[in-house]
């Protein structure tokens, strides 16, 4: 991985976890947390589009699939916390 696709990376990660903060909770989590949450969020996005066999390919595909896993990311961790 060069230099240019890290930072892509972790800018989709950013990206995708300020969007899934904003969604769900009103706001980010700062630009540490939003990369993590957004790349995790990317984990499950993927694994849940395969379960699905969907599938989104380009830089716009990407953003969609990790917002989607972090929204569901947070949900859960929400769901946690309140039990």
């Amino acid at each position: 991985m060069d230099i240019t696709s890290l930072v892509i990376f972790l800018a989709i990660g950013a990206l995708a976890g300020w969007l899934a903060g904003t969604i769900l909770k009103g706001g980010g989590f700062g630009l540490l947390g939003n990369i993590i949450v957004g790349i995790i969020g990317a984990v499950v996005g993927g694994f849940l589009f395969g379960l699905l066999g969907l599938s989104a390919g380009g830089l716009i595909g990407s953003i969609v699939t990790a917002t989607v896993g972090a929204v569901v990311l947070l949900f859960l961790i929400g769901l946690i916390k309140k039990a």
